[in-house]
């Protein structure tokens, strides 16, 4: 079976970079990297080679960048704190109402504990909702994280294989660099031997050869100090390289366990709605339990004192009743005084009878005497009228 073809480094770096891009997470800008001023140094060595790997660093650091920054972001771990002290606060309440429960009674003082309880931290049912609703909310986000962090850290695996063919376009630069070193040493070598074998008179001639020699020793220092940076180079990017598999080690198992997590969280909530149903259910009944048992105790205290005043009162109502049925309507007393009443206005109608009858033929007479008297003066006056002479 035939092998996959390796990818370029240009393949890899793209790709890596896409993705970034697709996630919002590459810069508009990238800034030249540091390393590049050495770059310049041994360009001549291998210009298109020291031009990759000036681009492969100049995206590391924002692949470094990225990497440090999405993968540090644990919130998760501090807001599934918020379900622990839920389910604290739910047990904690639930143990003081039973110990205000123990004395039989609960007085002003825990009655506004228990109002101030359900403002500060809500009903039982409440604080369950809550605790559900932050395990939703944190899968979800759980769920997006694992996503995003897949994808950062898939694009960062596919840095590291532009970084790898960076690593090896740096030794290819370093054995260059290494024969152009051996190379300057050679010809330093024989200019040394020159200088060293002149048996000339001319000091002309040996100024010649001395100026060759030093120029090749010049050429052989700027030579080894190129050597140099393309062996730090490569030095160091071997090293980073290894370094940082070791560290993307370590992320995936930071990512695996953040999964892991959210995998057995969805399973156990998922496979355990029902217990939780239940709890918020039986917490809140016992918190209504002691006031339906207080409600039904008073009921009975009501009832059995209510037995208790029918039996001591009964008996004289019941009697009161009896002697109202059968006992006299009308006392004999009251029939007395009216008979009294009625025979005295009797007489006294009969006194006043006679006194209005004799008043009446007096006033008859007095009006007889008074109108008769009248008509004798309208008589007498009538008569004296007659007398008189007639007119001339």
């Amino acid at each position: 079976m035939a092998s996959v073809p390796a990818k370029t480094l240009m393949q890899y770096l793209d790709k890596a970079s896409g993705a970034l891009r697709d996630m919002g997470l590459l810069p508009d800008k990238i800034e030249p990297s540091p390393i590049n001023a050495l770059l310049d140094k041994i360009a001549d060595i291998d210009k298109d080679k020291a031009a990759m790997i000036a681009r492969t660093l100049a995206q590391g650091e924002v692949f470094n960048e990225v990497v440090r920054e999405q993968t540090s972001k644990m919130e998760i771990g501090e807001r599934y704190q918020l379900i622990t002290n839920g389910f604290n606060s739910i047990r904690d309440d639930s143990k003081r109402l039973v110990d205000q429960v123990a004395d039989g009674k609960i007085d002003m003082l825990e009655r506004g504990t228990n109002i101030w309880m359900k403002l500060a931290r809500g009903d039982i049912a409440d604080r369950f909702d809550k605790i559900r609703g932050v395990y939703l909310a944190v899968t979800k986000e759980t769920k997006n994280q694992i996503e995003r962090e897949a994808k950062i850290l898939d694009a960062y695996r596919d840095y590291r294989g532009a970084l790898k063919h960076a690593e090896v376009m740096a030794l290819e630069i370093l054995k260059k660099a290494e024969g152009k070193l051996d190379a300057a040493k050679k010809l330093l070598g024989e200019a040394s031997t020159a200088v060293g074998s002149f048996s000339g008179t001319e000091p002309a001639e040996r100024a010649k050869l001395e100026l060759a020699r030093d120029e090749e020793l010049r050429r052989t220092q700027e030579e080894e100090k190129r050597y140099q940076i393309a062996k730090d180079l490569s030095d160091n990017m071997t090293i980073g390289y290894n370094t940082s598999e070791v560290i993307m080690a370590r992320l995936m198992q930071l990512t695996s366990a953040k999964e892991r997590v959210y995998s057995q969280a969805v399973s156990f909530f998922s496979t355990n709605d029902s217990v939780l149903t239940a709890l918020k259910a039986s917490f809140t009944g016992m918190f209504g339990l002691h006031e339906s048992t207080k409600t039904l105790d008073a009921m009975k205290e009501g009832m059995s004192k209510s037995l208790e005043d029918l039996a001591k009162i009964g008996d004289k109502v019941q009697e009161a009743a009896v002697r109202a049925g059968y006992g006299p309507t009308v006392r004999a007393e009251a029939v007395k005084m009216l008979v009294e009443s009625v025979v005295g206005f009797q007489e006294r109608s009969r006194e006043i009878i006679a006194e209005v009858r004799k008043l009446s033929t007096q006033n008859s007479s007095e009006i007889r005497e008074a109108v008769e008297a009248g008509k004798k003066r309208v008589a007498r006056l009538a008569a004296s009228i007659e007398a008189l002479p007639g007119p001339g």
